[in-house]
């Protein structure tokens, strides 16, 4: 205990942590005041394991039952970690290792046509019952847009879908090309709102599979299609692309292979608008929890990264546009969906599969809350002249969207 001990008083600098070890002895870190949080380790084996990788380690023993929440519950444990994460991790032996994780993540990305096929099954087609569960009516997987405090979860994705279609400046008879689709909600949207065809492309069986039978039942047959492949394995041209959510799990070593596909597939007067999950600040790593149990071979880039290879591509890029926060809002309300059903998903799995979930759901909202990461929108065209000069056109698109 003696080692975790002297990491965790200079960790707990905001709030107060108490930790009970398996002799039953408390330990308390911190000023005190909020957050507050109590933990009990029932494993010898955590003293040494949390001191030298304690973002993996946490996670792991708060799946297996052996870092037990006694008061606060996984979210204030989670919020003490959160706000004391830079204390954490400007520690000695921790920044070594976190500089090792930077020197080798492209080997953790390599996302083959074989990999990416792994990694999207190994998070997606575990059950679409479970995500209907703790999702908005329409699927939507990725961040919301929430335009005024208090708006449900139903409004922001509404209000999302609306402010990504105003970018893509639609025009009638355009072909629309949405990579990573998921259930196939925003190509929906798109194709019952405009006089175009729509193309989603998904690695996900599962996502596949239910995206095709809302064809069938929207009667969107001849506007929408929905192709269980690669990105890579497409023709074009297509003469607008979207992409929400999915560049995460592109991988920084075939950033550059993305882009050069795009720009093949884009029509010459054509554009694209990419929404990622991105960082504040340089180049980072994958949380190596994240990576191991939820998103194998996924990362959020920073933009520095994202438009070096986008100069490459030889693509323009149009507009840029920073969402703050949005994600932190959609992840709370995913949470909250999720516990009012977590005695569903504890049937359908088990308790180990419900605290795993629920961590990766709070970590998740506090990264966006009180850490470094944002959402980026980046738009593209081939050409200088695919679009209009000013933004107005997005602007009253998006209003006129919101009034249907």
């Amino acid at each position: 205990m003696k080692l975790l001990n002297t990491m965790m008083t200079r960790f707990v600098k905001v709030g107060q942590l108490t930790i009970i070890d398996v002799d039953g002895n408390p330990h308390v870190y911190g000023p005190g005041g909020e957050p507050s949080a109590t933990v009990r380790l029932t494993d010898k084996k955590l003293y040494r394991s949390l001191f030298f990788n304690p973002e993996l380690k946490a996670g792991e023993a708060y799946m297996d039952g052996t870092l037990i929440c006694e008061e606060g519950g996984i979210r204030e444990f989670l919020r003490v970690f959160a706000l004391n994460a830079s204390n954490l991790r400007g520690q000695g032996h921790q920044k070594r290792l976190r500089k090792f994780y930077k020197k080798v993540k492209r080997f953790h990305q390599s996302n083959t046509l074989v990999t990416a096929k792994q990694n999207v099954a190994h998070h997606y087609d575990i059950s679409n019952d479970m995500y209907k569960l703790f999702l908005d009516e329409d699927m939507q997987y990725s961040c919301g847009y929430h335009v005024n405090p208090g708006v449900t979860l139903a409004e922001a994705q509404r209000a999302k879908k609306a402010h990504v279609a105003a970018k893509l400046n639609i025009k009638p008879g355009n072909t629309v090309l949405d990579i990573g689709c998921g259930w196939g909600g925003l190509a929906l949207y798109i194709a019952e709102n405009f006089d175009v065809h729509v193309t989603g492309v998904t690695l996900s069986k599962e996502q596949h599979a239910l995206a095709c039978a809302r064809v069938k039942d929207r009667g969107l047959e001849g506007k929408v299609e929905f192709v269980l492949s690669d990105y890579r394995d497409l023709t074009g041209p297509y003469d607008r692309i979207v992409s929400y959510g999915m560049f995460e799990q592109v991988g920084v070593p075939h950033f550059l292979e993305f882009f050069t596909k795009v720009n093949d597939l884009m029509a010459d007067d054509g554009c694209m608008l990419l929404h990622s999950i991105g960082r504040r600040g340089q180049p980072g790593s994958t949380a190596r929890w994240i990576r191991k149990y939820i998103f194998p071979g996924g990362y959020s880039p920073a933009l520095s990264e994202t438009l070096a290879e986008i100069e490459k591509s030889g693509l323009w890029v149009t507009d840029i546009e920073i969402l703050r926060l949005h994600y932190a809002e959609t992840l709370l309300a995913w949470d909250e969906r999720f516990q009012e059903n977590r005695d569903k998903v504890a049937e359908m799995f088990d308790e180990r599969f419900c605290r795993m979930w629920e961590f990766y759901l709070i970590a998740s909202e506090f990264s966006f809350r009180y850490s470094k990461n944002m959402n980026f929108q980046i738009q593209l065209s081939k050409s200088v002249n695919a679009l209009p000069v000013t933004r107005d056109y997005m602007i009253e698109a998006e209003r006129k969207l919101n009034k249907v």
